[in-house]
C-alpha cells in the first residue's frame, strides 16, 4: 500500500478544476484549503502547491529561512512590468534595496503617514453624497494611490489616480496572461491585449518619470523615499 507524502488538500474531479474554482471564488477556495489544517496541498498541471495557515510556519518561511526559498514564477514574470524592484528582486540585491528604503518606514515616520491617510480618507468620504451609488473598487484604488504618492514621494497623484489605476489593472492582466500556457509566445503577437499592455506601461512610466523630474527640478530634500 502506497502512502502519500503530501499534506492533505482538496482533490480535482476534472482537469483545470482548481483554476476554474480559484478564478470564480478565490477566498472561498483558499478557505477550503485552510480547512485541511496548518499545511494543505494541491497538485495542478504537474506543479505542487502548498498553503501555510499557521503564523509560526509563515514566519519560518518569510523570515527565518527565507534564503532557502525563491520567489514565485508570477513575481519573476512581473519583472517585465516592475523591473528588478524591491518586490521582485532576490538575494543580496534585494537586501541592498531593502536597506535603501528602510528609513522611509521607520516608526518615527509612521505617525506622519497615519495623519496623511486620515486626511485623504476624510476628503474621499466628503466627496460622497447621501444616497449616491459609489464604485468602491475605483474609490479605494484612487485613495490608495493618492496616499502612496503623498507619503512616499510627496507627490500629488490624486487627479491621475483613475488613469494610473486603470494602467495598473491592465498591466496585472498582462502578467496573468504571461503565466498561462503559451503566454510568452502570445506576448510577441500584434494582439489588442498586447497593445493595451504597452499603453498601460507607458502611462505608468510617464507618471513615475514626472514625479522624478519634478523632484530634481525642486532640488529640495523632503525626507521621503525619493530623497534617500
Amino acid at each position: 500500500m502506497t502512502t502519500s507524502v503530501f499534506p492533505p488538500g482538496p482533490k480535482a474531479r476534472y482537469p483545470l478544476e482548481f483554476l476554474v474554482r480559484f478564478g470564480n471564488d478565490r477566498i472561498g477556495f483558499l478557505e477550503e484549503m485552510a480547512s485541511f489544517g496548518d499545511v494543505s496541498h494541491i497538485a495542478f498541471n504537474n506543479t505542487h502547491m502548498y498553503l501555510l495557515n499557521h503564523p509560526d510556519m509563515i514566519r519560518d518561511l518569510l523570515v527565518t529561512n527565507h534564503r532557502m526559498f525563491s520567489k514565485s514564477r508570477a513575481l519573476k514574470v512581473a519583472q517585465r512590468l516592475l523591473g528588478q524592484g524591491l518586490l521582485t528582486s532576490e538575494g543580496d540585491y534585494h537586501l541592498r534595496q531593502r536597506r535603501l528604503v528602510q528609513p522611509a518606514f521607520h516608526r518615527q515616520r509612521m505617525g506622519g503617514y497615519a495623519e496623511v491617510m486620515a486626511n485623504y480618507a476624510a476628503r474621499t468620504a466628503d466627496r460622497w453624497q447621501d444616497g449616491a451609488q459609489v464604485n468602491m473598487a475605483q474609490e479605494m484604488m484612487r485613495l490608495t494611490l493618492a496616499i502612496v504618492g503623498k507619503t512616499l514621494f510627496d507627490a500629488d497623484v490624486e487627479d491621475e489616480a483613475p488613469q494610473i489605476g486603470e494602467a495598473l489593472t491592465e498591466s496585472l492582466h498582462a502578467v496573468n496572461r504571461l503565466l498561462l500556457p503559451g503566454g510568452p509566445t502570445m506576448e510577441k503577437l500584434p494582439l489588442p491585449a498586447n497593445r493595451r499592455a504597452e499603453e498601460a506601461r507607458q502611462v505608468l512610466n510617464d507618471a513615475v518619470y514626472r514625479i522624478i523630474q519634478e523632484r530634481r527640478a525642486s532640488g529640495h530634500d523632503r525626507g521621503d523615499l525619493l530623497s534617500m
